[in-house]
């Protein structure tokens, strides 16, 4: 026990140190100290209630279309500006969305094809995801948007997800 003090006595005085040296940054860490307990019961209570894969989490096949547009233009390289505008503007014209409406879904479909490990399980499990939620109603808006993205001209790895997408849809 008397150990148990000095230590706790020793920590507690390199606290006091620390803070009468450095009053600024003390306060920047109790406050990201604060936050942190303030957020943790939330964080812990979203993962004990969704043990499931965010895409699993997804209730709009607009959110679904928007990710697999963006997996499918990032499967051979890495998409250009031209490209991510072109989809932006098929998102608002196609979909009927107002601008911020595009901008978020466009930040959430990159979340989640990271979180897929990547754009060719991305559209996958996107692909199952959207049946899921209104079966094959999006398949014609999806085809029409992955084929203005990409111009007509189709590569190896595009062609192989067009099948997953119609495996997934059960076209």
């Amino acid at each position: 026990m008397p150990f148990l003090l000095l230590i706790l006595s020793a920590l507690g005085g390199a606290i006091w140190w620390w803070v009468r040296n450095n009053p600024r940054d003390a306060l920047h860490v109790a406050s990201d100290v604060a936050t942190t307990v303030k957020n943790a019961p939330r964080k812990l209570a979203f993962r004990r209630q969704t043990g499931a894969h965010p895409v699993e989490g997804i209730d709009d096949h607009r959110i679904a279309i928007c990710a697999i547009a963006q997996a499918f233009i990032e499967l051979d390289d890495l998409p250009t500006r031209e490209q991510r505008d072109q989809l932006h503007v098929l998102l608002r014209s196609r979909m009927r969305t107002s601008e911020e409406e595009a901008q978020e879904m466009e930040v959430l479909g990159r979340w989640l094809i990271t979180q897929c490990d990547g754009a060719k399980p991305a559209i996958t499990r996107l692909g199952r995801r959207l049946h899921k939620i209104d079966g094959n109603a999006s398949w014609g808006v999806l085809q029409e948007i992955l084929m203005d993205l990409v111009g007509g001209t189709l590569s190896y790895g595009q062609i192989g997800a067009i099948e997953d997408l119609k495996l997934a849809l059960r076209k």
